[in-house]
């Protein structure tokens, strides 16, 4: 049986994957790749028959899921209730029911972060109702965000560009951002976002990009910028830094050459760098990213059709 939209599996479902908005069939893929089985979607819950397995593009992997019959809305909220407080729901359908489901379990009202700040650590479980009568519920998921989404208090004033975003749920996910005394490198730095969030938090920034950054990223007494090629620049020609930063457009075998070079060469602590596609998902590159010892890779809430990398040096 090939993927479907069949709500109710026809087996017990083992692991569930949220997708992000418009990359179902990206994150498809994947799990097809990574052996996941036949799979039944719910909205953007692929729900699979086969234990849980690693998918980058998942915003939140549902890793021991359990059907409940439930035959009132307090049922399902009793049920919730006598295993842990804190659950998440995930409500494709049944809407005004979910509501009263929510409404009868412990307030849960996440808020927007602002930067910089440490994600939550309370436990979170998740739920959806599959159909009127039937809960799906997970005790534990990968995510320590309801659906993996990660809000923000925006700055709408200074960033050249609303890629910060990615560079703030990066360091949020790391736990650690660059402070003064720490010296950074970005890559393919123009128009200046990342230039400007790794520099408003005290460190001192060398952004590299042929072309000019925000004159008021730019100005900043903490940046200096340098007018040339990002994948000319010879990694031991370099300073060590504490952070290596690119959100270049590149194809990413190209960038995953860009890495290891940098790697190699130890001349960065930690690097964070975003994998773009362009036309066709390249989950083989993805996949040797993800297999770099010391890196991890990860679908933000704010990535496009793009993954982030994360590397340290010393993961400790």
């Amino acid at each position: 049986m090939s993927a479907t939209d069949i709500t109710s599996p026809p087996w017990t479902v083992r692991s569930a994957y949220l997708a992000p908005p418009g990359f179902e069939a990206v994150m498809e893929q994947e799990l097809a790749r990574r052996g996941a089985g036949d799979l039944c979607w719910h909205g953007r819950l692929a729900l699979s028959g086969a234990p849980p397995v690693a998918c980058l593009w998942a915003l939140d992997i549902w890793d021991a899921p359990e059907e409940h019959a439930v035959p009132s809305i307090k049922g399902a909220a009793r049920i919730m209730r006598a295993i842990q407080r804190n659950w998440a729901g995930y409500v494709p359908t049944l809407h005004r029911r979910s509501a009263l489901v929510a409404d009868a379990l412990p307030p849960l009202r996440p808020k927007p972060l602002p930067f910089p700040a440490v994600g939550p650590d309370a436990h979170l479980g998740a739920w959806t109702l599959l159909s009127a009568d039937r809960l799906l519920l997970s005790r534990t998921k990968s995510s320590p965000f309801v659906n993996g989404e990660v809000p923000f208090v925006e700055n709408r004033t200074d960033p050249p560009s609303r890629a910060y975003l990615k560079l703030w749920e990066a360091l949020l996910r790391l736990g650690r951002w660059p402070v003064a005394g720490e010296s950074c490198i970005d890559l393919g730095a123009c128009p200046g976002g990342w230039t400007w969030v790794a520099a408003s938090c005290g460190a001192h920034v060398t952004a590299i990009d042929r072309s000019p950054l925000a004159e008021n990223v730019a100005s900043l007494p903490n940046v200096t910028c340098r007018y040339e090629s990002a994948f000319g620049l010879d990694p031991e020609s370099c300073d060590p830094v504490a952070w290596l930063f690119s959100d270049i457009i590149a194809y990413p075998a190209r960038l995953l050459a860009l890495a290891r070079r940098w790697i190699a060469s130890g001349r960065a602590a930690r690097i964070v760098m975003t994998i773009k596609f362009q036309g066709e998902t390249d989950h083989d590159t993805a996949d040797a990213f993800a297999a770099i010892p010391g890196g991890r890779v990860l679908h933000l809430w704010h990535n496009k059709h793009e993954l982030t990398f994360f590397w340290q040096r010393d993961p400790s």
